[in-house]
Order: structure tokens, then C-alpha cells, then sequence
């Protein structure tokens, strides 16, 4: 295993200051989008160049030149864009950087899990929530980028947003960073209040960029294959479910710890008249299932 002073790709890094100096410029991100909607590559220098609105070869190889290495690779036949590169083009295309909507609350499908209230969500500083309009309980707060809500429709952006929340936590119980791909070590917490309005949580902490994310512990399960297929058995297709939905994965009454050391926490989800009871480790995998009748 590698130490965390001598990690596999380390060397050779680039000082952050300087690889966003080297971006800090509309020609050289001109050249980025231009290989980044380029059909095919290697793109050709000339090709290139036509494709920017500079008319001083010269000028262009400077920018270029700049771009080579971290961001553009200069391979045989022209030039492609680097993984550095490609990322520097979706930030800008999320909006990340650049836009700031205002976006009023609006109705979604479901109720609440609480009073059986109806649901509205909210979007402010890049973060999504769903909160009930009667009794204010919260059905989650997690980011979604700016760029999420371009030409969709309100039903749409809320679909997405189900389907992000679904992929980040799922990710995030697996180990992975959904921002650099990063170990993420998962703690379970019984500690303080939570924007969550549950007691009983998993908070997540990448290891390398600190990214957080907070979640019932229920909603690590939403792409768990044994959940799925006893949502199957009663005709019902999980994934097309909205997770706020789902009661487990928005209440922490059908969350059970049984133990702290070692962690063993058990969800129960209620489908007609039965439960699938899952029994989860302090990293949130799964040690042990059970169906009973409810």
C-alpha cells in the first residue's frame, strides 16, 4: 500500500494556484471547449486554431503551449483534451463557478411521511431540499449543481435531483468521493441536532477533499439488490420511487441501533404486510437480512 507521503501520481503535481492561472484566460478556455466539442480527436493544430476566435497564430500557440500537459495532451496528430481539462469544461457547464439561480419553491409528487402534509422544494446556494409545507418537517437538503435545473421543467428537476441524491449516498457508503474519488470514511452519529430531523444518521467525510455529506442511514440502501428485489416481489419498481417517498429513508423510527461496538444498526422497510429488516455495520454494508411479517 502506498504511504500518504509517497501516493501513486503525486509526483509532478501542479501548485493549485498555478494550474488555475494557467485557466484564468477566455482564449485558453476557448481552446478547452473547442477540443471538448471536437468529433473526433487528435484535433489538428490548424483545425484548432479556426475553431478559436483569435487570428494571430502566434498568440493562439502561446495559449496553447499553456494548456499542454496539465489540461491538453500533445499526442501524435494533433491534441486532446486530459481528464484536468474535460473537468475544467463540466465545472463551468454546472454553473458551479458562474451562475447563481433564483428559483422559486414548487410542488412534488408525495407526502409527508410525517402529517401526510404536502411536500414543497427549495434551491439556494447549490443546495436542493424538500420540506413539508404543513408541519416544516425536512425530507433532505443535499447539493445539486446549477447547471441541474437548465431546460428542465419543475417535474424534471426534481427527478433528477432523486436520482443524484441516490447516486451520491450510494457512492458515498461505498467509499468513493463523488467530488474527486477520494476515500470516504463513514461515521454514524447520534449526536447533536441535524438539518435531517433524525437522531440517528450517517455523516460521510472525504479523506482527501473534506467534502461532507449527511444522510439517514436508510438511504444507503436505495440501490441495494436484495432491497430492490423485495420491492419487485410486491410489483413495485424501487428505483422509480423518489427516495422522500420512502419512509426509511427519511424517518429514523425504522432505523434500530442493536449495538455501538461494533456497530449493528437495522432498518426496516414495510411493504403491504411485510418488512425486510437489513442489518447494517458501522460502514454501513450490509451484514444480515430478514423478511417478516408485519
Amino acid at each position: 500500500m502506498a504511504r500518504a507521503d509517497d501516493r501513486p501520481g503525486d509526483e509532478g503535481d501542479v501548485d493549485p494556484a498555478t494550474a488555475f492561472g494557467v485557466v484564468a484566460s477566455e482564449t485558453r478556455l476557448d481552446i478547452l471547449e473547442a477540443l471538448w466539442r471536437a468529433d473526433a480527436t487528435p484535433v489538428a493544430f490548424s483545425t484548432l486554431f479556426d475553431a478559436v476566435s483569435l487570428t494571430d497564430s502566434g498568440q493562439f500557440n502561446y495559449h496553447l503551449q499553456q494548456l499542454t500537459g496539465q489540461f491538453v495532451a500533445d499526442v501524435e496528430g494533433g491534441y486532446r483534451l486530459r481528464h484536468a481539462g474535460a473537468q475544467v469544461i463540466r465545472a463551468l457547464r454546472a454553473g458551479t463557478f458562474t451562475h447563481r439561480p433564483d428559483v422559486d419553491p414548487f410542488a412534488v409528487d408525495g407526502a409527508c411521511t410525517r402529517c401526510g402534509g404536502s411536500l414543497l422544494a427549495r434551491y439556494a446556494d447549490e443546495q436542493f431540499a424538500i420540506d413539508c409545507a404543513d408541519c416544516g418537517k425536512a425530507h433532505g437538503e443535499y447539493p445539486f449543481p446549477p447547471g441541474g435545473l437548465v431546460d428542465r421543467s419543475e417535474a424534471e428537476i426534481a427527478t433528477a435531483f432523486a436520482e443524484r441524491v441516490r447516486h451520491l449516498h450510494c457512492l458515498a457508503a461505498d467509499g468513493v468521493c463523488s467530488e474527486c474519488a477520494g476515500r470516504v470514511r463513514t461515521v454514524i452519529s447520534r449526536d447533536g441536532d441535524c438539518c435531517l430531523d433524525v437522531s440517528v444518521r450517517a455523516e460521510f467525510v472525504c479523506e482527501r477533499c473534506r467534502h461532507e455529506l449527511c444522510s439517514p442511514v436508510g438511504l444507503s440502501l436505495l440501490d441495494d439488490s436484495t432491497v430492490a428485489a423485495f420491492y419487485a416481489d410486491h410489483g413495485v419498481d424501487l428505483a422509480a420511487r423518489p427516495y422522500w417517498t420512502l419512509p426509511w429513508c427519511v424517518d429514523d423510527e425504522y432505523t434500530t441501533v442493536e449495538s455501538t461496538d461494533p456497530w449493528r444498526v437495522r432498518v426496516r422497510i414495510p411493504v403491504a404486510d411485510e418488512a425486510l429488516h437489513v442489518t447494517l455495520d458501522g460502514d454501513l454494508q450490509v451484514v444480515e437480512t430478514a423478511r417478516r411479517q408485519c
